[in-house]
């Protein structure tokens, strides 16, 4: 990360280290693509591999605002090392930029956040529900999501059944 700071030093909101040794970094959202690019690219980093991306709703903790953090790991081959990057989104603007263009495998991680906590990804080429269906209201790893709501009932949609052949799902 100190080259990273040494490079983009208006990129970086601050620096840490938790209590098992990994080193954090916090990013300014709107440079973030910058900071993974230089990350991925820079020959003596070379991130290249893409580990994955989850969020935190921080809207039970002291200090809340911003509600939601988004972390991503990215891992050097060369090096053996980890990076781990934060963004922090407010709830008005839960945005922040995507990396598909950069990473492809971002492409499910984000569309997992998006489902599970309503975080959007500008730029994302397909940006929808990956594991809950499109009629479901809200995002269920919110920590003011209500247990106990009910969800819209939608008929069964028959699908192809590729592992036993047609007939076997309703399609033929």
């Amino acid at each position: 990360m100190d080259r990273v700071s040494a490079q983009l030093p208006e990129a970086v909101v601050e620096r840490y280290v938790d209590r098992t040794g990994g080193a954090w970094a916090v990013i300014h959202a709107d440079h973030l693509p910058k900071v993974a690019a230089f990350l991925k690219n820079d020959p003596e980093l070379e991130f290249k591999l893409f580990g994955s991306i989850d969020a935190v709703d921080r809207l039970h903790l002291a200090e809340n605002d911003p509600r939601f953090e988004v972390v991503y790991f990215l891992y050097s081959l060369k090096r053996h090392e980890h990076v781990r990057l934060k963004v922090r989104v407010s709830e008005n603007q839960p945005v922040v930029p995507s990396l598909t263009s950069l990473y492809k495998g971002a492409n499910w991680w984000e569309r997992l956040t998006w489902d599970f906590y309503g975080i959007r990804f500008d730029g994302h080429p397909d940006l929808r529900r990956i594991l809950l269906y499109e009629e479901f209201q809200g995002h269920p790893l919110r920590k003011d999501y209500a247990l106990r709501d009910r969800q819209p009932l939608i008929p069964e949609r028959p699908i192809k059944d590729i592992f036993r052949g047609p007939g076997t799902s309703g399609l033929s």
